[in-house]
């Protein structure tokens, strides 16, 4: 055991965002996600929610100052121009590790995909929540 790390976060994903730099992305993704398909690397956490891996990632993992959204989300396709219901859960999460809003991004779901590929990885969760999927951009810890 380590103090501090959230027990949520597997040696893998530990290790997946230790790896990652300034402007790699991680796409948390539901259960409904072609993870296996869209991931470079692939972590499991099928016994998990996406909030609560956003939330333990979102620790140790600081989010991208330097871009206007560091987070995106698969925009409905059934409704294209309203948030799915876990989306104002995501927002709370990310303004609250931040200390400052974060703007969200939404993109088309195919692009969605398309983006996925070219993430640094995928973490395949069990939420079931439709549009559940969520990338986030890591940025820099500024010095002290």
């Amino acid at each position: 055991m380590l103090k501090k790390i959230p027990p949520i976060l597997s040696p893998e994903l530990l290790y997946t965002i230790a790896q990652m730099g300034h402007g790699d992305e991680l796409v948390i993704a539901d259960a409904n996600f072609p993870a296996v398909t869209n991931a470079k690397r692939l972590v499991r956490a099928d016994g998990h929610s996406v909030p609560a891996i956003l939330e333990a990632v979102l620790q140790l993992f600081p989010l991208d100052s330097y871009v206007d959204h560091p987070a995106a989300v698969m925009r409905r396709v059934d409704k294209p121009g309203e948030p799915a219901p876990i989306w104002d859960e995501y927002q709370r999460i990310l303004d609250s590790a931040e200390g400052r809003h974060i703007a969200i991004e939404q993109v088309e779901r195919f692009a969605f995909y398309e983006r996925a590929k070219t993430t640094f990885g995928v973490v395949a969760t069990g939420e079931g929540a439709l549009y559940g999927n969520i990338i986030i951009k890591k940025g820099v810890i500024p010095p002290k």
